[in-house]
Order: C-alpha cells, then structure tokens, then sequence
C-alpha cells in the first residue's frame, strides 16, 4: 500500500477558514442592500419670537399648539454611498443656514452638498430665521438677537442629529409608492369664500396637484422605522400666535401614533399657488392631516414597490436673473404713508443705493435631482414653487417622479412662465399678481420680479441633472 502524504492539521484549519471566510464575504455581497437610520430633535423656541409667514402679525408668538420638530433619514445604499433628508416645522431653512450647516455637514461627515436635502414643509407658525424676511415685521434688535441666537442653535441640532442618524445606520428595505388626496385648492384661480360651493358642484378652477410621494424605510423584518412622503399645499391652515406645524404636522403625528417607533417625514410639494381651503380652524388643520396620513396609509397597505439599493445625487447652483429693479423714484413712493414691508423694503433698499452698494442682478438657486433604485426619480428645487412645474416634469420624466418645492433655501416664490406672464401689472383678475410680481418685496430681492428666463433655465438643470444621475448609473460610479 503506497504512503499516503496528509496535510498537516493547521493547514487544514486554515484552509476551512479561508473557505468560510470567503462563503461569508460572498453571501454579504449576495445580501447586501439598504442601510437606514433616522433622528429627531424638537425646535420649538423656548421665548417667545415672530413668526414667519403672515404679515398681518403685529406680536411675537404666544406658547405652542403642538411642538416644532427637525427629522433626519441617513440612507446609505449596497455601495456605500450615502445621503440625508432633513425635514422641519420651519417656513423655510434660508441661503445662510443651509450654507453653515451643509459646510459643517462636510467637515464632520464627509457628504457632499448633493447628498444633502434640508426640506421645510412652509408652515406659516414656526419662527422667523437668520436673514430671513426681515422686512416683513417690525424687528427691534432683541429680536434680532433672539432670531440669530435660535438659528445658530438650529444649525448645531441639525448637525447633531444627522451625526445621530448616521451612527444609527442599519439594513433596511425601501419601497416606493404614490397615494392621493384632494384638499388643496389652486389659491390663483378660485376665490376662498366660494370654495366651499364650488366643491360642491365639482367646478374648482386651476392646476393643482393631488398626489401623495411616499418612501417608506422597513427593518429586515418588516417593521416600518421611517415613511417620507409629500403634499403641495401651503401649509396656512392657521395664521394664530402659537407654534404649530399645521395640517403637516398633524399628519406626522397621527402616523407616528399609528406606527409606534417609527419616524415621519414630510416634505413641501410645488405647493406655492395652493392652499388649504376652507382654513383658519384647528379642527381643519388637524383634518387636513389626517387625510395626509390616511393616502399614505393606503400607500402602505397598497405594498409599494420594492427600491433596489442603488442611490446617485446630483445638484447644481443655477444663476437665476432678476428682473427689473426699482428706481429711486419708486423706492422714495413707497416709503411715504404707512409703515409696512413695503415701506421697510423700499427704506432699506433705499439706504443700500445711497452708500454705494449696488443691487444683486442673479441669485444662486438649488436644484438638485435623487436616483432612487432602478425608477425613483426625486427632484428638489429651492424656493416657494408653483405647481405648473410638478407637472411639467411629471409630463417629461414620468408620472411617478417626485417634485418638491422649499428645499435648501427658499428665497422667493418661483413662478412658471405662465404665471410670471398673468402677474405683468396691470393684472388681469385680482388674485393675480403676487406670486409673479409683488411676493418678491416680502422676501427683499431687489428686484419687481424674476426675469422671464425662469422657467426654462431650472427646466434645464432639471434635464442636466436627470441625464448625469443616469449617466452615472450606467458608468456605474458617483
């Protein structure tokens, strides 16, 4: 019998182990997906402070209806490649906070301002910001102070929070779906008092956008951790002196109460010529939310598709131009009679011309578009946008792509084409006319109005950022 030759017992073990090792490495990669996490930190101001939103408010705010709230969801896909979505009870989060915190989100976490979207669901009862709609109300300098105070503390519950959702990251699935309810009402083309009749005979007039985004975040065993989702509708349900996040806030709340443990997002749609109508009722506000949530609701009985792990961002700083700036002259009329924005704008603007300091002609403006998976396209733009964008892009990306407005600054109404042509004064109907013209006095750009370009240079970017978002899909990197 010839000698048979054996492995010494150590080789074998190593040999087992590198098997093993390599089993294990491949079924990772085999099961390798989504990673999620998610935080919160509430932001109701502790003093007293103006309110954003309303001009006719003539006080500083009086106690909290419900709290004020930042959200964040880390996502982190089969690649590696991550990015946040912070949602807020805040009108809107202006250039100089989103400019701070998406620096300190680079130097602390290492994401690129294209993996950041800081979203606020436009309530008219959360606080006035840093640099923000500063002409609107008459702010003494304790309020100044006051207001730069809570914004730096804002920055910092941002940053931490994200570094929370971050450190939280585990696996997770992500399904997509759309839902719908009907309770705004383009705000351009139907008068409020006769809204209620006109529902009743089905004849509301004007565009509108009833679709309900949603992305929901479940563990591997099929408990919902997170649900992101949308609406375009102001949210002006309410105009009182207390904190509140309005019908968004109630819809966050009822899904958190249905869905212990979990954590709900909300983001603006292009909700900037719509309201909520009938309103100025808490009980309305807190309807108007639990219809949001009962759609979503339906989105997750519905079992919405399932979203690959694959992410890609992408976002520009597009240079929009300003339209026609006000001469002297105009700015001197507007001064004279009665102390109100208008005056306050004219008056500041005024004393900027006389030392010397000329006018910003262009503004850098977010746009910013999400892959999601093989389909989910997620595109975000900046400022108060109208609803004809949503379905611009809906007609050219797909029925199922989510447009958002009021994400990474918001520093105007943004109107289409269409309406900056209704709004050239004289105006043609009266509930024309501030969207297109006039809002742009309540935010301080120095300018009557955007110029007529708008439209088609954000659409540009769009299709900039739509084309690399896939381009890079297929080069398969960043």
């Amino acid at each position: 019998m010839p000698h048979r030759r054996t492995l010494p017992n150590r080789l074998i073990e190593f040999c087992l182990l590198a098997v093993c090792f390599s089993l294990t490495v491949t079924s990772a990669a085999a099961e390798a997906g989504w990673k999620a996490g998610t935080a919160a930190a509430m932001i109701t101001p502790e003093k007293p402070m103006w309110m954003a939103g309303y001009g006719h408010r003539d006080k500083p705010s009086e106690g909290a209806l419900h709290p004020l709230w930042i959200k964040v969801l880390a996502l982190e896909d089969a690649g590696g490649r991550r990015a946040i979505v912070l949602s807020s009870d805040l009108l809107g989060v202006p250039q100089s906070v989103y400019r701070h915190t998406v620096h300190a989100l680079k130097e602390q976490f290492g994401l690129e301002p294209s993996q950041i979207v800081l979203t606020a669901s436009h309530t008219h009862c959360g606080p006035v910001l840093r640099g923000a709609l500063y002409d609107v109300y008459p702010l003494d300098d304790q309020q100044k102070t006051l207001i730069e105070t809570y914004s730096v503390e804002l920055e910092a519950k941002i940053v931490q929070s994200v570094g929370e959702a971050l450190s939280k990251l585990a696996p997770a699935r992500l399904h997509a779906g759309q839902g719908i309810t009907r309770f705004a009402v383009n705000r351009r083309n139907n008068l409020e008092p006769d809204v209620s009749k006109l529902r009743e005979s089905n004849a509301l007039q004007g565009p509108v956008d009833h679709s309900v985004p949603v992305l929901t975040v479940t563990a591997p065993a099929g408990e919902l951790r997170a649900v992101l989702f949308g609406y375009a509708c102001h949210n002006t349900t309410l105009s009182f002196y207390q904190w509140c996040g309005d019908y968004a806030g109630f819809a966050q709340i009822a899904l958190q109460r249905s869905h212990p443990g979990a954590v709900a997002l909300f983001f603006m749609g292009c909700g900037a010529d719509q309201n909520p109508l009938p309103r100025r009722e808490v009980a309305l506000a807190e309807r108007y939310g639990q219809m949001l949530a009962a759609a979503v609701e339906e989105v997750l009985l519905q079992n919405p598709a399932p979203v690959e792990p694959k992410l890609r961002t992408s976002l520009e700083m597009v240079t929009l131009n300003l339209g026609a700036q006000p001469t002297s002259e105009e700015l001197q009329k507007m001064t004279i009679g009665q102390t109100n924005y208008l005056s306050r704008w004219a008056a500041r603007l005024l004393d900027q011309s006389k030392s010397g300091q000329p006018f910003i002609r262009t503004y850098p403006y977010p746009v910013q578009v999400w892959k999601l998976g093989d389909r989910q396209l997620w595109i975000t733009l900046g400022g108060e946008v109208v609803v004809d964008y949503a379905l611009r892009f809906k007609q050219e990306y797909g029925a199922e792509v989510w447009v958002a407005g009021y994400c990474n600054d918001v520093m105007a109404y943004i109107p289409s084409a269409r309406v900056l042509k209704e709004d050239v004064p004289p105006v043609a109907s009266g509930r024309w006319g501030y969207e297109g013209n006039t809002s742009m006095y309540v935010y301080g750009l120095p300018a009557h109005r955007w110029a007529d370009d708008i439209e088609e240079l954000i659409a540009a970017s769009v299709q900039r950022l739509v084309h690399r978002v896939k381009a890079t899909e297929q080069q398969g990197g960043e």
